[in-house]
């Protein structure tokens, strides 16, 4: 068998996975709102 290291649970460094998320959540939060506006000015300009 291989040597593996020895792992523990929660012991991994996730700050850079929680940032990463947070600006993804942000991504989509100004995205709905991009698209909300162009659905309003699509509705407003009658196209």
């Amino acid at each position: 068998m291989a040597n593996h290291p020895q792992h523990s649970h929660g012991s991994m460094d996730v700050r850079e996975h929680e940032r990463t998320f947070a600006n993804f959540v942000r991504f989509v939060g100004w995205s709905l709102v991009v698209i909300f506006a162009v659905l309003i000015f699509l509705a407003l300009a009658d196209s």
